[in-house]
Formats: C-alpha cells, sequence, structure tokens
C-alpha cells in the first residue's frame, strides 16, 4: 500500500510526570472526568507508564516516535496532548497556536520546535500565539481536522476555534474552512473537532449527529464522500468512548489507526472491516489520560516534514 500525505510517519509525543485532570479545562470538556478514585500519585505514575507504552508501540509498527518528557515545573497537565499547540505540513510548515486555558499556554516549548528544524526541513514558523490577548483562540489539530490531501479544515464552533482565527490559518495554509456547530444530548458542543471526527485517506469515521443543522450535516458528509471517502458512522456512545479520537500513522508494513483500547472495542466487526481495508487497527491502552477527556489522537502530533537526512541522500543520488 503506498505511502499517503494523509498518514504521517512520525509524531511528537509527551510523556508527562505529574498528570492530573486539568481542572481550567474541565467546564467545557464534557469527556472530562471530574474525580478520580485513584491517588494523585498513582495516577502520575499510571499515565506515565501509558504513554511510554503508546509510544513503543508505535515505534514497533513503524512510526517515528519523537518522545520529549514533561516534569511539571510549569504547571501543565495537559501538556500530553501537543497536537493542541503545533502542527507541522508539507512544504516546511509550522504552525502555533494561541490556546483558551491560560495554563495550556505554558505547554508550548521552544526545545520542540528547535528538534523539528534540526531533523526535519522547515521553512517557516506561523506563530499565532498572539491572538490570545484579543480573545481568539485555535487549538490546532484538536479544534481542526485536517484534511491534508484536499485541504479541507473541518471545524466544530467552540470556545477553542475562533472563527477569525480559523480564517487566518486557513488562509496562510491555503485550506478551505468547513466549519460547523455541534450539540451533544445535553446540549454541549464538541470541545474538539477531533472527538467527534477522524480522517483516514480512505475513510472518514464520525459522529455526524452531533452537527446541529440537518443541511450542514449533510454538507459535511457529502463533502467527506466528494473526496473518495468511506463514511463509519459512530453513535452517541461510541463517541463517548473515544471512537472518534483516532489517528492514521504511516508504518513500516503500511497505515495503521492508532486510537484508545477503549474506542476500539466500541467498533463493531463491520466497522473494523471497512478500516481495516485501508488500515490495521493499532489499539493503545490510555485509561489514565482519558480522565483528562482527550485520548490516544490528543496525545499525537503528526510530522508532516521531509526529513533532512532524506533530503541530504536525495541530493547526494542527484549529484
Amino acid at each position: 500500500m503506498p505511502p499517503s500525505a494523509q498518514a504521517p510517519s512520525a509524531v511528537v509525543m509527551v510523556r508527562p510526570h505529574h498528570f492530573h485532570p486539568n481542572p481550567e479545562t474541565a467546564g467545557d470538556n464534557a469527556f472530562q472526568t471530574r474525580a478520580s478514585d485513584l491517588a494523585a500519585e498513582d495516577t502520575a505514575r499510571r499515565a506515565f507508564a501509558e504513554v511510554t507504552a503508546a509510544a513503543a508501540a508505535l515505534e514497533a509498527a513503524g512510526v517515528r516516535v519523537h518522545l520529549f518528557d514533561d516534569q511539571g515545573e510549569r504547571d501543565t497537565p495537559d501538556a500530553v496532548f501537543p497536537n493542541n499547540w503545533f502542527s507541522t505540513h508539507a512544504g516546511g510548515h509550522v504552525a502555533i497556536y494561541p490556546m483558551y486555558a491560560e495554563n495550556r499556554r505554558r505547554e508550548r516549548r521552544s526545545d520542540v520546535i528547535e528538534r523539528l528544524k534540526a531533523e526535519y526541513r522547515v521553512q517557516d514558523v506561523i506563530d499565532y500565539s498572539g491572538l490570545e490577548a484579543d480573545g481568539l483562540f485555535l487549538e490546532g489539530t484538536g479544534a481542526m481536522v485536517l484534511d491534508h490531501l484536499h485541504r479541507i479544515a473541518y471545524t466544530a464552533q467552540s470556545n477553542r476555534a475562533d472563527p477569525v482565527a480559523l480564517e487566518r490559518f486557513c488562509a496562510h495554509f491555503n485550506y478551505e474552512p468547513m466549519a460547523f456547530a455541534t450539540a451533544d444530548a445535553e446540549g454541549r458542543p464538541c470541545y474538539h473537532t477531533n472527538v467527534m471526527l477522524c480522517v483516514g485517506t480512505d475513510f472518514a469515521l464520525g459522529g455526524f449527529h452531533l452537527v446541529t443543522d440537518p443541511t450542514r450535516r449533510n454538507a459535511v458528509r457529502a463533502r467527506l464522500r466528494e473526496t473518495g471517502r468511506e463514511l463509519i458512522e459512530l453513535s452517541p456512545w461510541q463517541i463517548g468512548e473515544f471512537a472518534g479520537n483516532a489517528l492514521e500513522l504511516q508504518g513500516t508494513q503500511g497505515r495503521v489507526l492508532a486510537l484508545s483500547a477503549r474506542a476500539a472495542a466500541s467498533l463493531s466487526p463491520t466497522q473494523k472491516a471497512v478500516i481495516e481495508r485501508s488500515a490495521t487497527l493499532l489499539p493503545l491502552a490510555v485509561p489514565t489520560i482519558e480522565l483528562a477527556g482527550g485520548s490516544v489522537r490528543c496525545m499525537l502530533a503528526g510530522i508532516h516534514l521531509a526529513r533532512r537526512e532524506i533530503l541530504q541522500a536525495k541530493n547526494a543520488a542527484t549529484a
């Protein structure tokens, strides 16, 4: 199976040393668990182990993992979710995003960006974090689910996805914005698009029932079908099990779909069969991390950049 620009072959992950659900994000994250029976030390220890094991499983599948540690000195309980503060794009482009919760702004790390510059061809870094001063937020590939092949930014409207910030990103990076309102059974909007939608190369997993306007719902479905994808409709229960929070990656033996063990268990045999025509399911056990209201996709910042050593090898071959 040929590589796909939709599925990165490398990711950044952050392993937390003092993980706990973030009280500053509990107000609009319906997926977050407000309390746990575990002691703080046990929660942190389990989260550390889950990230370590997940990174090892991805590496075993042939996905390159850049694993950074977060020691917790800056009070960054959601540091395990780096996809919200930066994204990378073909052609050597990096974006840095404005974050809704104040303590999440401390997750941005210059050492991560410097590592990317050292190992990949980075042409420019566009930093939108200054929009925070104007109350404008756009939390990366949590707020947007990007179709890298057809340049579409699917975006659930929320506190964390301001339309002005979205328009700026789409203008800079040449994406078509496709925004829509969502609501769950209690009327709460999805805090991040990537808990309700996963766009792979040949399929899309979606909780389309969450899109409130029927006309817009049909438009989102139609746009995905127009790009040649088979739609997998997720039920409210499956959305609650994080089945939408998955990411297609390129491994050495083909594409894999990284998702939590809980999410994988919620999929029906028919749904799994559709996915497995294109990608191998790669379930990862992250029950402690999921207490924070995010799952496997949130833990992975995909790298859509050309590696320097590959570029150097190509240059040498043509010299």
